[in-house]
Order: C-alpha cells, then sequence, then structure tokens
C-alpha cells in the first residue's frame, strides 16, 4: 500500500560520549547564558558546542551529540543547576595532561574531574590553584587517587568554574551540593546518596 511505511524511530549508544555531551552543554550554557535549544539552533554556537564534545570524546557525529544532548534533557538530566545563578567570571575546560598549575586562577570557584565516561570528583576551594595543585601532587581523595594511578591522566579533563573573591563559602557549598546531585560523580560520597 502506498503512504503505509512506518517510520523507523532513530536511537543511539551514548554511553560513550553522553557525558562530554553533558560537559558541553553546561559550559556553553554558563558562559553564555543560554539555554539547549539556543546552543542547538544556533550555528555558530552549535559547531562549538561540536567541537568540544569532540575534545573530550571524540570520533561521533555532530548529530549523535545533539541527540545525546536532546535525550539528556529529556530525560531530566539537564534541569538547571544552582550554579547557573552565580556566573563565573571565566570556565575552563582542561586536558589534565596539559594542566599548567601557574595558569590556574588563585581564586575560589568549583572544579569537576572526569573521564571519557562519567563525571568522577566534584569540589569547592576557596583557591583553585592551591587545591589542583594538591590533587596534582597526590589528590587526598582516596578513590581519585588510586583511578589516576591505574588509569593515568590521559582520559581525564578538569573543568573549572572561576568565581568572584566575593561569592560566600555557603554559596560555594551549595553549588558543589548541586553539581554533585545533577552529576553523580562516581567519588563524592554525597554522589552516592540516591
Amino acid at each position: 500500500k502506498l503512504g503505509s511505511t512506518k517510520a523507523k524511530r532513530t536511537s543511539f549508544n551514548d554511553d560513550e560520549y553522553r557525558h562530554a555531551v553533558e560537559i558541553a552543554v553546561r559550559h556553553i550554557e554558563r558562559r553564555d547564558n543560554v539555554s539547549l535549544d539556543d546552543i542547538l539552533l544556533c550555528p555558530e554556537i552549535a559547531s562549538e558546542f561540536d567541537a568540544i564534545c569532540c575534545d573530550i570524546s571524540p570520533g561521533f557525529s555532530s548529530l549523535r551529540y545533539r541527540w545525546a544532548a536532546l535525550r539528556l534533557r529529556k530525560s531530566r538530566n539537564l534541569q538547571p543547576e544552582i550554579l547557573g545563578h552565580v556566573v563565573p567570571t571565566e570556565v575552563i575546560l582542561i586536558p589534565v595532561t596539559n594542566i599548567a598549575l601557574e595558569e590556574i586562577p588563585k581564586a575560589p570557584g568549583i572544579y569537576c574531574f572526569s573521564s571519557l565516561k562519567a563525571t568522577l570528583y566534584v569540589d569547592e576551594a576557596s583557591c583553585l590553584r592551591t587545591r589542583i595543585k594538591k590533587h596534582v601532587v597526590h589528590s587526598d581523595n582516596k578513590y581519585l587517587a588510586r583511578w589516576i594511578w591505574e588509569q593515568g591522566v590521559e582520559e581525564l579533563t578538569l573543568e573549572l568554574h572561576v568565581l568572584k573573591s566575593s561569592v560566600a563559602t555557603k554559596v560555594r557549598k551549595a553549588m558543589e551540593t548541586e553539581l554533585i546531585r545533577s552529576r553523580k560523580p562516581e567519588f563524592n560520597v554525597l554522589g552516592k546518596l540516591k
């Protein structure tokens, strides 16, 4: 019969790059104060989104990255974070293999260590440089330290949310808690609670 063909459902297994998609969306949302729709509908921003995803988890098409972003939103895993209410002065993504401690700001902020597949650890600091230096020398989070010892740093990305010095400690702690709730890092105690 004519006109009786069914549309095929499109689906991808996005386990390998879903985390890269979330990092890219959150990074652009905060930096530019835009929504996921703005990111996907503006060709320039969408291209940047694709490039960030590809840097973190290479080898997949723009369609797959964008589809994963829409799936994250549909499953309510891209709900607004408290972090969006306090605008960082800067959001920095650094492959851990390229960390230059002297370039990390001596400012308060939130930081996230992520592998290619998941967020590993989230914390806040009154001085990002001092705190990251402790992780580089030997992380005081035993699970993260063991992961780095076993896996190496080639797959690790550091995400820094640099804040103004006027942001109160309790606000940083609230932001940290919100990131733990939304990203479910493997090595945070709060991340283990459901």
